[in-house]
């Protein structure tokens, strides 16, 4: 009966995945070739390029992780890559793909994050969206949400819009979020050239369920695929950035649509599950951008990282007996 029952919210969330995706078109941007815009940045042999130059694997084992950085910085643009995660057991391994300029400004460098946060055998996954200007990490703003599908089943693509004016993060070309640059952000707001990397790693003390799950390295290597490899905007030893930034302020991934906003909306909804415009434990201050919907900020405070998507598969009639008391602490995300 519980089986059946998982299968029943599984089925739900599938549905209601689908529909917040189906309405948002593909983007047409340009992919490249690894070489074409990319060199290795550490792991030796755990990075390995395919045949065609067109895809790149990033390996973590028990020796070292691995990663990729873009061969220029860039004062803004449009970064994207589609993924698939490392299969099974991956608690504590980190997949990020990200801008940074933290090699060059240590004390005072901008981020913008995707964090995939590994993740337990038969769980849902969760993913971390972060934005730091100037060193801003003491308070930085973190949000988290349930991935609505495995990622490590299939690829799906992760996309970051960065201008001037605002920041948007897109799942398979969903706007997941969106912040715009508020004049009391100051430097906050990341403004210094960056360069866009991938990388995976060993995040054993923070990762997964806040450290409390482990990697286990008899379940590597872990490996993570990129393809689909998009670097389009101003890069930073350009003297003249009026083309590039036209091209990017009339793209389709600058401009949020009715529909692109709805799927925004109902993406938040459903499967966020932190961000920092309701934190007031860690912040009494609101942030100067944050715009509050009462609704999503009653959802917030009723069921924060509580959110599920999918229940977990019981494996005993213990388990089961559990998994029913579970059931009965809140509602599930379907």
């Amino acid at each position: 009966m519980l089986m059946g029952t998982c299968m029943f919210f599984q089925l739900r969330a599938f549905v209601a995945a689908t529909f917040i995706f189906a309405f948002v078109s593909a983007f047409d941007v340009p992919t490249i070739a690894f070489e074409d815009g990319f060199s290795k940045l550490f792991g030796e042999d755990n990075l390995v390029i395919s045949p065609d130059g067109k895809s790149v694997s990033l390996t973590l084992n028990r020796y070292t992780g691995s990663g990729f950085i873009s061969s220029e910085a860039y004062q803004s643009g449009f970064f994207s890559a589609s993924i698939k995660l490392p299969k099974g057991h991956s608690a504590g391994v980190v997949v990020a793909f990200y801008l940074s300029n933290g090699d060059v400004y240590e004390k005072t460098h901008d981020e913008l994050d995707f964090e995939f946060l590994g993740n337990r055998r038969g769980r849902e996954w969760r993913i971390q969206t972060n934005v730091y200007g100037n060193g801003s990490t003491d308070h930085g703003r973190e949000e988290r949400y349930l991935l609505p599908f495995d990622p490590s089943e299939a690829f799906h693509r992760y996309s970051i819009l960065w201008t001037s004016n605002h920041i948007i993060f897109y799942i398979d070309n969903v706007p997941i979020r969106e912040v715009i640059r508020h004049e009391a952000m100051g430097l906050d707001y990341p403004s210094k050239p960056m360069y866009l990397y991938a990388t995976i790693w060993d995040g054993s003390a923070w990762a997964t369920e806040n450290g409390k799950y482990k990697v286990s390295y008899k379940y590597s290597p872990f490996t993570a695929e990129f393809t689909d490899l998009v670097l389009v905007g101003c890069q930073s030893s350009a003297t003249d950035c009026t083309g590039p930034d036209f091209e990017l302020a009339t793209a389709d991934f600058n401009i949020t649509t009715l529909p692109k906003r709805s799927a925004m909306r109902r993406f938040r909804e459903r499967y966020m599950t932190y961000t920092v415009c309701y934190d007031f434990i860690r912040y009494p201050a609101t942030f100067p951008e944050c715009e509050h919907d009462s609704s999503e900020r009653q959802t917030f405070w009723d069921w924060g990282e509580s959110k599920i998507v999918m229940p977990p598969k019981p494996r005993s009639t213990r388990s089961k007996r559990r998994a029913r008391n579970a059931s009965n602490v809140g509602p599930r995300v379907t």
